[in-house]
């Protein structure tokens, strides 16, 4: 279907006859033209004059940009007018043809037109579909995520090392904290919505690496000594090690286990580099682990143990700001305890 809009009712009358493979309909001016278009939204092109009363052709497309009427244009003028048709382009138009007419010329921009936008189309169609597998996809990988987080981390619970309200805890502080970056004045703590989602999902397996350690230490009641805190911090590692794959290139790398990898391998790490297993220190620390070591600090003073009795909220941010200079990024920890009451609120419904 092709709207015609033109104030002469010769020039519309001949467009009619000499266009006899299309429905030809006619406007006046611009203003009947989008009048048109509501009617016959499924109109595929437009010939458009320039010089019309009420509103004229620039008018015209001015409005269908306005209203985001992806409908192709193609303009008549006169042939002196071609600063006219520089600046019918400029606003839209995809194609002109002088007057009088060449109606053979006409018809066969007017078919260059419709293949295009037909093959345009098509295209549009394609990426939706398209669009939807992926989102559809996406779902079904965040799913069996979620099953294999879970999985892994009953592996904790039914050793009694974690209750079954850790892996909420740790998730609501995480995705709080993340969010709260995002108003930080310091842009290199602005995260992806993408990454924050792998973070939520990932920080319960922070500790997975516990479960390769022995009950005599893991459920202790008492202090560890030396020779226990080294094989307690291989949790550590051991954790790395369980979300090991083998990859044939760097592109094949899963960032979702990847992200998982680089949280249980720096979350032990402290910001002036006494922290463990690789003694990093500031900015050399992934921000993953920077900020899972202001939650899972908190989580831990906040939690009963077998070895120890739970904190309340104040006594917990107290003990965190005594060691908050040597522990934490200084940045994430200011930010914590902006949500601070947040997070005890939050906490408080688990």
């Amino acid at each position: 279907m092709i709207l015609a809009i033109d104030d002469s009712l010769t020039d519309l009358t001949m467009i009619q006859q000499f266009l006899p493979n299309h429905q030809v309909l006619v406007a006046g001016d611009g203003e009947q033209g989008l009048q048109m278009l509501d009617r016959h939204p499924e109109t595929d092109l437009v010939l458009l004059d320039l010089s019309m009363p009420k509103m004229n052709g620039f008018e015209f497309l001015d409005q269908c940009k306005l209203l985001r009427l992806e409908i192709p244009v193609i303009i008549l003028t006169n042939s002196e007018e071609v600063d006219k048709e520089i600046q019918g382009l400029g606003k839209g138009a995809v194609d002109y043809i002088r007057k009088p007419l060449n109606f053979r010329s006409l018809q066969k921009r007017i078919d260059v037109q419709l293949r295009l936008e037909y093959a345009t189309r098509q295209i549009k169609a394609h990426n939706r579909q398209l669009e939807e597998l992926v989102e559809k996809r996406t779902m079904e990988i965040r799913k069996i995520n979620g099953i294999t987080i879970n999985a892994l981390v009953r592996l904790l619970e039914v050793r009694n090392i974690e209750s079954s309200n850790h892996s909420r805890r740790t998730q609501v502080m995480m995705e709080l904290l993340c969010r709260q970056l995002q108003s930080e004045p310091d842009v290199r703590y602005h995260l992806s919505d993408k990454y924050i989602q792998e973070l939520i999902a990932t920080t319960p397996l922070h500790d997975i690496g516990k479960v390769g350690i022995p009950d005599s230490i893991l459920l202790k009641p008492g202090r560890l000594d030396p020779h226990e805190i080294s094989i307690m911090r291989e949790h550590v590692d051991k954790g790395v090690e369980a979300l090991d794959y083998s990859i044939d290139s760097e592109d094949a790398k899963i960032s979702f286990i990847e992200t998982a990898r680089e949280l249980i391998a720096s979350h032990h790490e402290w910001f002036d580099g006494s922290g463990y297993p690789s003694g990093i220190k500031a900015e050399a620390i992934p921000l993953s682990g920077r900020l899972m070591a202001v939650i899972d600090v908190y989580d831990a003073l906040t939690s009963k143990r077998v070895y120890k009795d739970a904190l309340n909220h104040e006594q917990a941010l107290c003990v965190m700001q005594d060691e908050a200079q040597r522990h934490f990024d200084p940045v994430v920890f200011r930010n914590f305890l902006v949500i601070a009451q947040e997070v005890q609120s939050e906490l408080q419904k688990s």
